[in-house]
Order: C-alpha cells, then structure tokens, then sequence
C-alpha cells in the first residue's frame, strides 16, 4: 500500500523560511514524477513543483527563485525548499507521486505565513 507523509510545515513570519519533506512508502517500481501542490481556503489546488525522474524541475511562476524542488531517488523521499515566503504562499501544501501503479498523495501539511 502507498502511504505518503508530509511534515515540516508550520507558521512562520513573511521572510521566512520552511523545508517540507515527503516521504513514500509502499512504491513499487520507479518513480515518474514526485511533485508539491498546494491548496489555499476558497480555491483550487494547484501545481507548485514538479521533479520527474531524470531530475527535471519546473515550477509555478510565483515561486521561480524562492522555491526549490529535490528529491532522493533511493528513499523516495521530495523536498520543498520555501524561502521569501509571502503571506499569500499560505495554503494546506500536498505530496504526489506518479509511477506506473497511478498517482498518489498525501494527507497535507499546513503552512502559514504571517506576522
């Protein structure tokens, strides 16, 4: 059974900075892509970065040079590096996972971000 954990979330003040980690279990066969979303109360959620499995990132515009997008390919493990963060980057943030079996997430981590 796929299982996928977040952590590393909290409030912190705009400036700031938070690393949120994913960890996955349960994944059998390779990796497509390991990637963060994020949901902000009252609106949809959408993609903030995506790492596929040669190491090829992409982001959302409005976390290009704030946020980093990393994965350890061995423990299945992804990370989101968040600097500068922006009271409006506050959103319940989500892991995926996609590989042959299907696409996979996990419960979420909240981020808060304010004075």
């Amino acid at each position: 059974q796929v299982q996928l954990v977040e952590s590393g979330g909290g409030l912190v003040q705009p400036g700031g900075s938070l690393r949120l980690s994913c960890a996955a279990s349960g994944i059998i066969g390779s990796v497509y892509s390991m990637a963060w979303y994020r949901q902000a109360p009252g609106k949809q959620r959408g993609l903030v970065a995506i790492i596929d499995r040669h190491g090829v990132t992409n982001y959302v515009d409005s976390v290009k040079g704030r946020f980093t997008i990393s994965r350890n390919y061995t423990k299945n493990m992804a990370y989101l590096q968040m600097n500068s963060l922006r009271p409006e980057d506050t959103a319940v943030y989500y892991c995926q996972v996609i590989n042959l079996g299907g696409m996979y997430w996990g419960q979420g981590t909240q981020v808060t971000v304010s004075s």
